[in-house]
């Protein structure tokens, strides 16, 4: 099998699983994440306690496989960590997608997502991919 029929493989784990797709009715933060251009709109729901830390993490919503499937792999990798945590790792997503940074030590923390690092030589599909970590820092912003 190679890298390429690898991350496919994964991308599509990852869009039908749902193990990450539900609704958290004890959640205390809630935000929207929507892409008009393409139909994408997920809710990324979150548990946080008071110190500060995600106890648990979801999200509901529609939009094609890649934005499905990077947010279950954003999800698998914020339980459990800080806010400030989860946004250094929204913060690397993010360089990563802009080829700021493209160091594969530097990408390992990310895991199953390092996938989506050529993702930029798809322009249309930057946007699918970048949602649900936008929407994460935006939680985070307003103070999840």
């Amino acid at each position: 099998m190679d890298l390429n029929e690898l991350y496919t493989e994964l991308i599509l784990e990852h869009s039908q699983s749902g193990h990450n797709k539900r609704h958290l009715k004890d959640a205390n933060c809630t935000e929207r994440g929507h892409n008009p251009s393409c139909g994408d709109d997920i809710t990324l729901e979150l548990v946080c306690s008071e110190d500060g830390t995600i106890k648990d993490a979801s999200f509901t919503g529609i939009g094609c496989a890649i934005s499905q499937a990077s947010t279950s792999m954003m999800i698998d990798l914020i339980k459990g960590k800080s806010k400030e945590e989860a946004e250094t790792l929204a913060d690397i997503f993010l360089s990563m997608i802009k080829k700021e940074i493209t160091d594969d030590e530097e990408l390992e923390v990310l895991e199953d997502a390092i996938v989506f690092k050529n993702i930029s030589n798809m322009p249309a599909r930057v946007k699918c991919a970048v949602l649900s970590w936008h929407t994460l820092k935006e939680a985070i912003k307003k103070g999840a």
